[in-house]
């Protein structure tokens, strides 16, 4: 029987490393297939952090760079200005880039550096354990916030795309999801959005994804993707923040 979708050429014939009902391999397929689409596979570059986020290096057939934690962007930076003809790219997770690297994910939005980060939100630090993040929601019990989440003294959850759409040089910012046909379709769009604004030079784009961690949450699956859908996305609504 014929297959109904084409695997991507841009992504490598390999064993799933992930946890059931992970997130990220969904990204992955959007990712590779809108590379294709464009017809970028020999010109794109990826660059990553440190997380689950950091396998993707070893999943996708084109150039990567490895990068110490939260340095990213700053990495794709240079590979961008070094090789302004090629698609930059981040692939990071929220503890990543808006932890131990958000001065490089803002500078780089405020500069304007003509790259796509693309930011995987599931709440917490999820391959080292579980710990808090930025975006953990108030109340959230974490192997760091075993009472859950205090405001008082870890400030409130951390809303990136809106932030991004205060800045100028911020040509594309979006938040996107993966707990439906619908909005897995949405995410597409908006990571093709998000590469030909930087085929057209004109600056900085961010897609943040929710995506579910059942493992990190202790729930099923299932339970997770519906975790994203009726408490994860309230508190993140799904939108798009800047589309200049």
């Amino acid at each position: 029987m014929k297959a109904l979708h084409k695997y991507p050429e841009s992504l490598l014939r390999v064993t799933n490393p992930f946890c059931p009902g992970c997130g990220h391999g969904i990204i992955y397929r959007l990712i590779g297939e809108v590379i294709d689409e464009l017809e970028l596979r020999e010109k794109a570059i990826g660059t990553v952090g440190i997380g689950c986020s950091s396998r993707a290096w070893m999943q996708f057939e084109c150039d990567f760079a490895s990068c110490a934690h939260g340095r990213a962007a700053a990495v794709a930076t240079g590979i961008k200005r070094a090789r302004p003809d090629n698609l930059v790219f981040t692939y990071q997770g929220d503890g990543d880039s808006l932890s131990i690297g958000f001065s490089e994910t803002m500078y780089s939005a405020i500069r304007g550096e003509n790259f796509t980060q693309i930011v995987v939100n599931n709440t917490f630090f999820a391959m080292t354990g579980g710990q808090m993040a930025p975006t953990t929601l108030e109340g959230q019990v974490t192997v760091t916030s075993p009472k859950g989440r205090d405001t008082r003294t870890t400030g409130y959850p951390l809303h990136v795309p809106e932030m991004m759409a205060g800045i100028q040089n911020v040509a594309f910012a979006a938040r996107v999801a993966v707990d439906s046909v619908p909005n897995i379709r949405k995410t597409k769009e908006a990571i093709r959005t998000a590469f030909q604004k930087q085929l057209d030079k004109k600056g900085y784009s961010y897609v943040e994804i929710l995506s579910p961690c059942s493992t990190g949450l202790k729930k099923t699956p299932i339970a997770a993707m519906e975790w994203v859908t009726n408490t994860l996305a309230k508190e993140y609504p799904l939108n798009i923040y800047a589309d200049r």
